[in-house]
C-alpha cells in the first residue's frame, strides 16, 4: 500500500470482504493499491487490477457510498485491461471512512481527474452502474476529451423524480407490502413525506436516531434490487455488534442535496458525449432505475447502444447482466 501526498496518514481500517478475495483468481489481485491525496482532507483509495500498461479502465461504484467490490474485478480480461478501481470520497477505503464533507458530484468528477493526471492517462474507458453511472456521466460530459469509451449499467440521471420512483412510487405498484412496512415503521405524523422523514433521520448524527432507519433503508433498497427476491420484513430491532451499511447515510447526504445536479443536468448535456462509444446494459424489470431512464439516454447519445437483458432487475449480480458488461467492455476494449 503506497501513500501517496504526504509521508503519514492515520491507519485506516480496511472494510474488505477478505474471505471473497481469497477465493478469485491469483490473476485478479491487485498488482498495486495507494492512497490518493486529493484535497479537503480525503484521501482515495485506488487499486490497480490486470495488466499494466494495458488499456486504462476506472470502475466507478454505486451507491452513492458503497465502495468497489472483488466481484467488480472479474467484469475485466486481466490480460489485456489495466483496471483502476476506485473507492469515492467517504467510502470503501478511502479516509475519511463516511466523511460527507466536501463531498459532492463536482468533488468526485474532480478526484477523477486527480487520479487520471496522476497515472499519466490521455484517455481510459469508463465502467459504472447506477450511481456510477451518473458520476460517469457527469465526468464524460465534462471531460469527453479523455474518454475512450463508456460502459453503463442501470442507469440513474440523479434526479428527484427518479428517486421518488425508486423508493416510494415503484415500491407501491410493485411491492406495495415492502413499501407498508417501510412507511408503517414511522410515526403517523411523518407518513405524508416519508422519503424525508428517513432523509432527516439518516442525516442526524444521534445513533440513536439513524441506526435503525440505516437497516431499514439497506434491506428495503436490496429487496427492490432483485426480481426474484422474497421480500422479508424489515428490521425493527438494532443488535448488539450490528455493523451498520454505509450507502444510507451517502445515499442520504446526495438524496438531500439533489445530487449536487442541476435539473435534468446529464440529459441535457448528453450532447457533449457525441463521438464517445458506449454501451447501456439494462435490466427490463429494474424497479430502482427502470428502462425509461435508460431509454432516454440512448436517444440523446446517438453513439451508445442499448441492450436489454430480458429477465434481469436492478442489481449486477442478476441473470445475464455481468455476462453482458463483460460484453460490452469487451468490443469498447477491441
Amino acid at each position: 500500500m503506497r501513500y501517496v501526498g504526504a509521508a503519514i496518514l492515520p491507519a485506516v481500517k480496511f472494510r474488505a470482504q477478505q474471505t471473497v478475495m481469497k477465493t478469485l483468481p491469483e490473476a485478479f489481485r491487485p498488482f498495486d493499491a495507494r492512497m490518493l491525496r486529493v484535497g479537503d482532507g480525503h484521501w482515495i483509495y485506488v487499486e490497480e487490477v490486470g495488466c499494466k500498461g494495458g488499456r486504462p479502465i476506472a470502475f466507478l461504484h454505486g451507491g452513492p457510498g458503497s465502495g468497489s467490490q472483488h466481484l467488480h474485478r472479474t467484469l475485466f480480461d486481466p490480460a489485456r485491461d489495466h483496471v483502476f478501481l476506485i473507492d469515492q470520497r467517504g467510502a470503501g477505503r478511502s479516509h475519511p471512512y463516511l466523511s460527507r464533507n466536501a463531498n459532492t458530484t463536482a468533488h468526485l468528477v474532480g478526484d477523477l481527474e486527480i487520479i487520471r493526471e496522476h497515472f499519466d492517462i490521455p484517455k481510459w474507458l469508463l465502467v459504472g452502474g447506477s450511481w456510477g453511472s451518473t458520476l460517469a456521466l457527469a465526468y464524460a460530459e465534462k471531460h469527453a476529451e479523455h474518454v475512450a469509451g463508456l460502459v453503463l449499467r442501470a442507469i440513474f440521471l440523479g434526479t428527484a423524480k427518479e428517486v421518488e420512483w425508486a423508493f416510494l412510487e415503484g415500491p407501491k405498484i410493485f411491492c406495495p407490502e415492502l413499501y407498508a412496512d417501510f412507511r408503517d415503521w414511522l410515526p403517523a405524523a411523518e407518513r405524508a413525506d416519508v422519503l424525508q422523514a428517513y432523509v432527516n433521520r439518516l442525516c442526524n448524527p444521534d445513533p440513536e436516531v439513524h441506526s435503525l432507519a440505516a437497516l431499514r433503508w439497506f434491506a428495503y433498497e436490496r429487496a427492490l434490487s432483485e426480481m426474484a427476491s422474497t421480500p422479508a420484513p424489515l428490521p425493527v430491532q438494532v443488535d448488539e455488534g450490528t455493523c451498520l451499511p454505509p450507502t444510507p447515510f451517502v445515499e442520504a447526504h446526495y438524496i438531500r442535496n439533489d445530487f449536487f445536479l442541476e435539473p435534468d443536468q446529464l440529459l441535457r448535456d448528453a450532447r457533449n458525449l457525441a463521438g464517445i462509444p458506449g454501451r447501456i446494459v439494462q435490466g427490463r424489470y429494474d424497479l430502482l432505475c427502470p428502462p425509461q431512464t435508460a431509454h432516454a439516454l440512448a436517444a440523446a447519445w446517438p453513439d451508445a447502444r442499448l441492450d436489454f437483458i430480458e429477465t434481469a432487475g436492478h442489481a449486477m449480480t442478476e441473470p445475464g447482466v455481468m455476462d453482458a458488461m463483460c460484453q460490452a467492455i469487451a468490443e469498447l476494449n477491441a
